[in-house]
């Protein structure tokens, strides 16, 4: 009856209801087939967050396996912007993390008015710092639990530990050169959340990080302390522009101490200079002076054209050559060739040099690798300067044979005197020990190496007792050890300013070992610029002594395995 009644009415409904069935069934269509990757983005991008997972960095041990670099547990601070969607839930964080976090407002309130899920506001906060955010429950904020890099010792090793970035990134040092075993491998993992962008899940989509490796360092925490508190005491006293300072088992080439002055804060890496991050034992370069004289007495007993008792003429402390005037610090007469090396007489040194002739010189100080790299497992190592003979002027022989001329690294003399120490056999100096995995399986270890036979047994065995010489009644008295017998060289070098040699402005040097008859420790010891006094018998040998010494004495409270 209703229909026959109204039958438009009941036309134009059915219309209606069909038209807006099609137009549903078409934007559905539409949605499905030509919106459908849009719409799938935008709800993952809406509920799902992925996020990196950091590897725990590995820890870098001394021999011991006392930790020097460790990553502790620390979190950081992030917010999701588009969750504080009331002025006042910003307002509100700006407030309040300024004040804990001591930031800038402005640049907090920048990072929350983003159009985004996730912003960082503080990486690697100090734990009271999370304590006091985390108990504010502020809306859009949250917390991601990461690693930083301590260092415990803070100054101790810095120059050869190195630091690392916000990102457990290594930027100097060690840190840097083994990177790619002490970073690890990081993971991932995908956050879920609710239409209210709370976070639900952590595990869709995880995949694990994995662990950087350890390393092992050839150095002894103990000492390294001991070398780096005398190293230090003499550098303040003396007001030395620099100072560097190696230990050195000679018999295997272990460094087991290596330091520099002026130094830095490995937790503080911000307020160095790059002046105190300078790696001066490996990369700075000076003339040695008197310390060359170990190459040139060992050629010249090797080569047989002089004996410990042959007398030489000293001059009475000045000598002409080539038209250039020689001198000695003290006026001597005739010494024997002990007593020209125990007194580091320039004048006997360069007649005995002489004798020998440019050639066999040049010879022999490349057998002790001088002008070359001594093949430290450290990158940036310099060579130094030792000119092929072709370029030698006339007034050569008597500056290479006592150390002008040439130009040598901290790290080159202790392995120099090592081969003497170690027999005449040269031993490549390392600081990496191994490199092992979190479970203790070694990756890699290193074996002692040697390069070089660079003078013969007999010919070590006589060079120590000259240098024993030094050390008991030669320039380098102030390096002795009582109960102990030392051997060593006294260097005392010319700075050169503004093209010429200066009368006020040295290197002082010491180079040893000890003891003399079964040489347990070697070590160089280099100041830049101390006054007033300036000698390496003065300045140098006195750490030397009070390094070795307590060295020795730690090392016997070890047992015979010395650590």
């Amino acid at each position: 009856m209703f229909l026959r009644k109204y039958p438009l009415r009941f036309a134009v409904v059915c219309l209606f209801l069909f038209a807006g069935f099609a137009y549903s069934v078409g934007f559905l269509v539409f949605i499905q087939i030509f919106r459908s990757d849009y719409l799938s983005n935008l709800a993952k991008r809406q509920h799902e967050h992925s996020i990196v997972l950091e590897p725990r960095r590995g820890t870098i041990y001394d021999r011991n396996m006392r930790p020097l670099a460790i990553n502790l547990p620390v979190y950081s601070i992030y917010a999701n912007p588009k969750i504080m969607r009331r002025p006042h839930d910003v307002d509100v964080a700006v407030a309040k993390l300024s004040v804990i976090l001591k930031t800038d407002p402005r640049l907090i309130r920048e990072k929350l008015e983003k159009d985004k899920y996730f912003v960082w506001i503080q990486r690697k906060v100090p734990q009271d710092v999370f304590l006091q955010v985390n108990a504010l429950k502020l809306v859009g904020i949250g917390f991601i639990k990461e690693s930083k890099r301590y260092y415990p010792n803070q100054t101790l090793a810095a120059h050869l530990i190195g630091f690392v970035g916000i990102d457990n990134n290594g930027l100097d040092g060690l840190e840097r050169d083994y990177d790619k075993y002490l970073r690890g491998k990081p993971g991932h993992a995908i956050i879920l959340r609710d239409a209210r962008s709370r976070e639900l899940m952590f595990n869709k989509g995880y995949v694990p990080a994995e662990d950087g490796y350890n390393i092992v360092l050839t150095i002894d925490e103990t000492i390294q302390f001991i070398a780096e508190r005398a190293l230090d005491a003499m550098y303040r006293k003396y007001n030395c522009k620099g100072a560097s300072i190696i230990v050195m088992d000679p018999r295997t080439g272990e460094i087991l101490a290596f330091a520099n002055r002026p130094t830095y804060n490995l937790e503080q890496v911000s307020k160095s200079t790059p002046e105190s991050r300078t790696d001066r034992a490996i990369v700075f370069t000076y003339e040695p002076g008197s310390v060359f004289k170990i190459i040139t007495a060992s050629a010249a007993l090797q080569e047989g054209v002089v004996r410990e008792g042959d007398m030489i003429n000293c001059e009475h402390g000045a000598w002409r050559v080539a038209g250039h005037v020689l001198h000695d610090a003290e006026k001597f007469g005739v010494l024997t060739f002990k007593q020209v090396i125990e007194q580091s007489s320039n004048i006997g040194t360069t007649k005995v040099a002489m004798r020998l002739g440019p050639k066999r010189i040049y010879d022999y100080a490349r057998r002790f690798r001088i002008g070359m790299k001594t093949g430290i497992d450290l990158p940036g190592e310099a060579s130094g300067i030792l000119k092929p003979v072709s370029r030698w002027s006339k007034t050569s022989i008597s500056a290479v044979p006592i150390g002008q001329e040439v130009t040598v690294t901290p790290i080159q003399l202790v392995c120099a005197m090592s081969a003497i120490a170690n027999g005449g056999v040269y031993m490549r100096p390392y600081v990496v020990k191994s490199i092992v995995d979190s479970q203790g399986h070694v990756l890699y270890e290193h074996k002692p190496q040697i390069l070089d036979k660079v003078i013969t047994t007999t010919t070590a065995r006589r060079m120590k007792a000259i240098l024993e010489g030094v050390v008991k009644e030669g320039t380098g008295v102030k390096a002795a050890i009582p109960g102990v017998v030392v051997a060593g060289k006294t260097g005392t070098a010319q700075k050169v300013v503004n093209g010429a040699y200066s009368h006020s402005h040295f290197y002082a040097t010491f180079d040893g070992f000890a003891p003399a008859d079964h040489p347990r420790l070697a070590a160089v010891v280099v100041f830049d610029d101390p006054h007033p006094a300036y000698y390496g018998g003065s300045v140098s040998a006195p750490v030397f002594s009070q390094v070795i010494g307590d060295s020795l004495k730690y090392l016997a409270s070890r047992g015979p395995s010395g650590g």
